[in-house]
């Protein structure tokens, strides 16, 4: 309503069984594929929003901070980082 674009995860692999519904695994290629695509989200984006829920910070998630943070890209968080460093 405040007339804004989304462009959100289109996949999550590590998500428990509970929250897809069934077990979904990918091979090496497509992982690769994904973190491409999430890449050229960021492209697109005026500013990105981190999901880090409970805090947690992944491997590919991590990558794609710091390409946002190295187009410019204003970063946002789910979770305060400051406030999970602190716990």
């Amino acid at each position: 309503m405040k007339g804004k674009i989304v462009l959100s995860v289109g996949f999550y692999p590590h998500a428990s069984e509970r929250a897809h519904g069934e077990h979904l695994g990918i091979t090496t290629e497509q992982k690769v594929r994904l973190d491409e695509l999430h890449k050229r989200k960021i492209d697109l984006a005026d500013e990105v929003l981190i999901l880090n829920v409970d805090g947690y910070i992944g491997k590919s998630t991590r990558s794609e901070l710091d390409y946002a943070r190295s187009l410019g890209k204003p970063v946002r968080f789910l979770v305060d980082p400051e406030i999970c460093n602190k716990m």
